[in-house]
């Protein structure tokens, strides 16, 4: 009997089974590679959200743990992941420029954002009204991660490559039996997938596709993240991820010519240089109405657990809920209401 069998291996998936790895319990991760919003992901973390000037939901205590996270994953694949790095907020007016004053004094925001305006000295940008830093920001190369995590789960004959099978799986009373494997607790980490968990299906995912190009442009020379209405973000050897769409009615994991001609028009306002689109990305993030993730344990099986919902900003929330749902199943530490599945026990 195995500790827990883990479903799904995006961005939440990781975060407990690197949980996992770090108390010694023992797992069978099945990942099918069907959900793909954590791979195409852009890998930013961000404590703030640019568009209003806010702090994101428990942005400074979320992005202590996932730094811890990040580390220790790095640790265990022997591989740097991590890149700091500021974001650079274009500004379209003088109004803007005085809200970002206005939040700079907030004292929850004051760690992160600088007071002091930043003259473009890029000539490969128009930008008229200057920039707003963000401290404390960077990117996580995360198809890299999940990769040679993967990678790493295989070499220890912890990973089943196929479709988990939802019909086959028998809860007993104080374990579950999978295809002949018992384990104590199973963990639905699906991403999207979760419209099809019969366990789970009950609570209200919506998914929102989003789509990234990736261009190549020898004269950008941008070592920075820039955020205009979309955002620039650089891989290195003069490649640049840029996106991302939101589209809340498209769930179709495939690319579309109007994401790409929309990001272009978009990137042409404010990048004055040539480049050229080298590939395109698709995926659909799971977000939930409330902007709350999906954490918790069935209300009928005790050993069925769930982590979804993470949206847009599962880089910085997946270590934190992965803390408290692992804490709530092993140690009995009631979750938090705004996060815990039973606020929709009357959808099931």
């Amino acid at each position: 009997m195995v500790d827990y069998i883990v479903v799904g291996f995006g961005l939440a998936g990781l975060s407990f089974v690197n949980k996992l790895e770090d108390n010694n319990k023992s797992y069978l991760v099945y990942e099918n590679s069907s959900e793909q919003s954590s791979r195409v992901a852009g890998g930013l973390f961000n404590p703030i959200i640019l568009k209003r000037f806010t702090p994101a939901w428990l942005a400074s205590e979320q992005l202590q743990l996932a730094m811890n996270v990040y580390k220790n994953i790095e640790s265990r694949l022997d591989v740097p992941l991590i890149s700091m790095f500021p974001i650079l907020r274009r500004f379209n007016d003088v109004e803007e420029q005085n809200l970002w004053f206005e939040a700079c004094d907030k004292p929850l925001l004051k760690g992160f954002l600088s007071s002091d305006l930043i003259k473009n000295q890029n000539k490969a940008l128009e930008i008229p009204f200057h920039f707003g830093e963000v401290k404390h920001s960077g990117k996580i190369d995360v198809n890299a991660m999940l990769r040679l995590y993967l990678s790493y789960i295989e070499g220890k004959n912890s990973l089943v490559t196929e479709s988990f099978e939802y019909d086959k799986l028998v809860v007993k009373e104080d374990f579950i039996e999978y295809k002949g494997v018992k384990a104590k607790n199973i963990l639905f980490s699906e991403g999207y997938g979760l419209r099809n968990n019969p366990f789970f299906n009950y609570l209200p995912l919506q998914g929102n596709k989003g789509e990234y190009i990736i261009i190549k442009s020898e004269e950008l020379k941008l070592k920075e993240a820039v955020k205009s209405s979309i955002f620039i973000i650089p891989l290195g050897d003069d490649l640049y991820k840029v996106g991302a769409t939101y589209n809340n009615q498209d769930k179709t994991p495939d690319i579309t010519v109007s994401a790409k001609e929309s990001l272009e028009n978009k990137l042409n306002r404010f990048l004055k240089v040539a480049y050229k689109v080298v590939d395109q990305v698709a995926g659909i993030r799971p977000t939930t109405r409330d902007r709350r993730p999906f954490i918790g344990t069935h209300p009928l099986y005790k050993n069925l657990h769930i982590i979804n919902g993470l949206g847009s900003r599962g880089i910085l929330i997946g270590p934190y809920v992965t803390e408290k749902l692992y804490a709530s199943i092993e140690k009995g530490v009631t979750l938090e209401k705004e996060i815990d599945i039973n606020r929709y026990s009357k959808l099931r």
